[in-house]
């Protein structure tokens, strides 16, 4: 519909003078030697091959082989050398690049000071000069270059950046693209003498690398996320895509809203997300001293937590729900946090339950009601995290394992290592930099095969193949034909260093030893046989909902989240959505006849930075699980708290997977024991009834958690069932589902959660809401 509205003359202006100006793409990543310079320069080449004039101009390849190679054939433009107390620097030379006049530069280190007395001081303000006479330029940059990310990155790994440039230069680019690199991959390339040691600085050890890897990961999924929003808004829809987590917490000027706002802290570290406050006050009504106080102390807080503070005019307390969720949807907000009600029944039945019309009136909005746990147990501490290594006074420190841990230990040592490269959609070059991968170690040595490839018919993927060994694939026969499948009995006989596996999530055909490919991975492990795959993020088992959400496919092969944790390394490989539609319609991903079908509907410029931006979250989660596997304290998601259990309550409608999925996030990111149960109502279960509980009882042993099935005579007991499930495990946060908004699931659901919350105020309660697409304008209620 965007379309069709006229633009105003200052649009206008802007366009016709965006097509003068030449375009800026930049590659960014943690530190020296992740492969900017390398992804820049290839890039440069195939514009050449393209008919595009490229030219390169200060561009520094440290003498690593391979960057060198593809600098042959680039033009070079002489730069301008000059000496500080550094050594050598070098300068573009701006005029001898004007009289050239080609269609792109290629240059190094964008944070670069020029020398004393030149034309322009920066070799920013020099490409922001070529730009605006047409010029396109494509640079590098790391990630602690950046203003605001530099003090950081100094204050979490010592790094310190000779330059800078400001904050918001990424916002200056038409494409950012992410070159992601392991610490494993990082420091081998260190040991192999293909960095230099002052390129590194003192970042020796894995941990300060994921560090600053995590960094780059969350600054560009931030700067996807805002591409996001304004392509949603664009688009007429209101609400948040629910991949970036903004928190809101409703609080009064009261003594527990400082609490309420720590809470709200603690959650937005665990999910990555950011923070907001928000509070309603009655502008006809003069604050008392002790409410200014409170007051105080709260503005004081939010300033210190970095959380943005609202305060917003409320006339009636009736109106405070709809007034809520109007500020939740205009700010994008995925979840409320609020504290439990402190009325009676009494005032519930003649006031009404704020926390229940809240829930009535919202979508796709989660609301996170925080324990009431100092009434019966005082508040609750939180566990700082351990620094260093283990505490010598730890019992275990000295434990002698027994001969089945002593043989756990051996088989762990002897399996193989498993690397996955995972991307945000098909096409983005994941089997491409696989093989790429095969054919470097091949070189060096390594025993490396191809146990199964799906090219799609890429020319370009197709040459990586190179010198690879194929293993022949196994014949399956299946309903009177012939289907191949990667043969793992012919791969254990050959028995290589290190197998390419393409396609992760693949099911097998029917007849086969196992029924997915992640399966027979796991046995080529086992073997003590390395593995390199791909995956794409949306075969993610506990993302499943969230890719069905963001594009309305509901992906069916998926990959537990436990094998992608039990790989040594996970790669992302990033494209900008852009580039990757330019790649579909030359007919790199897709044959021709089907790209117009896939550009309308899956490779929509809405769904492709939507996942992309699942991807950067989720790789930059993965980053930052394996930092607290080390007992590091420069997490960026701040402690965790002990002791947490987490209790989901289901039904068996089709909303239960959406709950059991959300139950394991929230488990894996505070490292907690999860429980799901099912109270069954009345008599005995139906056949059909026992299927459905199996299902969801599969998924959830699937995920790592555990099921109950448990049993209640009449419906008006189903909360105190419901309670007493969760007690039995220590519960210290349930998840249930938002009530349907028909008036009798109103009467029925709608008041078993306003019982759920009245007898578990000792628990913190998260009502998970159901989805819907909100045009703009929408309030979301009845």
């Amino acid at each position: 519909m965007q379309d069709f509205k006229q633009r105003s003359p200052e649009q206008l202006l802007q366009s016709i003078v965006k097509l003068q100006m030449g375009r800026l793409k930049i590659y960014i990543g943690a530190l020296t030697g992740s492969g900017k310079t390398y992804h820049m320069l290839q890039e440069g080449q195939e514009l050449k091959r393209l008919g595009i004039d490229v030219v390169t101009c200060a561009v520094s390849t440290m003498q690593r082989p391979e960057t060198k190679a593809q600098l042959s054939g680039l033009e070079r433009i002489p730069s301008i050398r000059w000496h500080n107390e550094d050594g050598e620097q070098k300068d573009l030379d701006v005029e001898a690049i004007l009289k050239r006049d080609p269609d792109v530069v290629l240059t190094d280190r964008l944070a670069h000071k020029n020398r004393r007395g030149a034309p322009r001081p920066t070799r920013l303000e020099d490409i922001r000069f070529l730009l605006h006479h047409g010029i396109s330029v494509i640079a590098t940059i790391n990630v602690y270059e950046l203003q605001g990310v530099t003090e950081l990155a100094r204050r979490l790994v010592g790094i310190e950046a000779a330059n800078t440039v400001p904050a918001d230069t990424l916002a200056l680019a038409d494409e950012v693209q992410l070159i992601d690199v392991t610490p494993e991959t990082l420091l081998q390339r260190l040991e192999e003498g293909l960095l230099l040691t002052e390129d590194v600085q003192p970042l020796f050890n894995p941990g300060d690398i994921s560090v600053l890897r995590e960094l780059t990961l969350r600054l560009v999924a931030e700067d996807v996320n805002g591409s996001l929003e304004k392509h949603r808004e664009e688009q007429g829809l209101v609400g948040s895509a629910g991949i970036a987590e903004h928190i809101l917490v409703s609080v009064q000027y009261h003594w527990n809203g400082s609490i309420y706002i720590r809470r709200g802290q603690q959650v937005a570290k665990r999910l990555g997300g950011d923070l907001s406050v928000v509070t309603f006050t009655n502008p006809k009504q003069r604050l008392s001293q002790e409410h200014e106080e409170f007051r105080r102390s709260m503005l004081k807080l939010a300033k210190k937590i970095g959380a943005a503070f609202h305060e917003r005019p409320l006339v009636s307390r009736r109106r405070l729900p709809g007034t809520l969720v109007d500020f939740a949807l205009r700010h994008n907000i995925t979840r409320i946090v609020l504290g439990h009600s402190k009325q009676t029944r009494w005032q519930e039945w003649l006031q009404g339950s704020i926390v229940h019309d809240i829930l009535k009136q919202t979508r796709n909005v989660d609301v996170f009601i925080v324990a009431d746990r100092a009434a019966a147990y005082g508040e609750r501490i939180l566990q700082a995290k351990i620094k260093g290594r283990q505490d010598l006074n730890d019992e275990n420190a000295y434990h002698r394992l027994n001969s089945r841990q002593v043989g756990r230990k051996i088989e762990e040592i002897k399996q193989g290592k498993f690397r996955v490269y995972i991307g945000a959609a098909p096409g983005v070059g994941k089997t491409y930099t696989m093989l790429r991968e095969g054919n470097i170690l091949l070189k060096k040595g390594v025993d490396v095969i191809l146990g199964y490839v799906e090219t799609h018919g890429r020319k370009d993927t197709a040459a990586q193949i190179g010198d690879l060994e194929r293993v022949p694939l196994a014949f399956i026969p299946y309903k009177g034909t012939q289907l191949q499948e990667m043969d793992t009995e012919a791969i254990l006989a050959r028995n290589p260093e290190v197998v390419l596996v393409d396609e992760l999530a693949h099911t097998n055909v029917p007849g086969s030893l196992l029924s997915k490919r992640y399966e027979d991975v796991t046995r080529l492990l086992q073997a003590g046989i390395s593995v390199i795959s791909t995956m794409n993020v949306q075969h993610l088992e506990s993302l499943n909902d969230a890719v069905e959400q963001l594009t309305g496919v509901r992906v069916r092969e998926t990959v537990p989240d436990s094998i992608l944790r039990m790989a040594d390394e996970v790669a992302l490989i990033d494209v900008a959505p852009q580039a990757l539609q330019q790649r579909m319609r030359e007919g790199k991903i897709y044959a021709l006849e089907k790209v117009e079908q896939a550009l309308s509907h899956f490779f929509k410029t809405g769904n492709l930075i939507a996942l992309r931006e699942l991807a950067l979250r989720e790789i930059a989660d993965d980053v930052d699980e394996r930092l607290e596997s080390w007992q590091r304290s420069s997490s960026l998601r701040g402690p965790w708290r002990r002791e947490e259990a987490i209790f989901v309550s289901v039904t068996l409608s089709d909303h239960a997977e959406r709950l059991i999925r959300r139950g394991f996030r929230i488990a894996h990111r505070l490292k907690a024991q999860w429980h799901v149960c099912y109270v069954h109502v009345g008599e005995a279960m139906t056949i059909k009834q026992k299927e459905r509980a199996e299902i969801l009882e599969k998924l959830t042993v699937r995920l790592g958690g555990h099921f109950k099935l448990a049993y209640c005579q009449t419906s008006r007991r189903l909360h105190e069932a419901i309670i007493q499930q969760a007690n039995v495990h220590h519960s210290t946060q349930m998840v249930v589902g938002q009530p349907d908004r028909s008036l009798l699931e109103q009467l029925t659901k709608g008041a078993l959660i306003k019982k759920l919350l009245r007898a578990g105020r000792h628990m913190d309660v998260l009502v998970v809401s159901k989805f819907s697409i909100q045009p703009a304008g929408a309030r979301g209620r009845n």
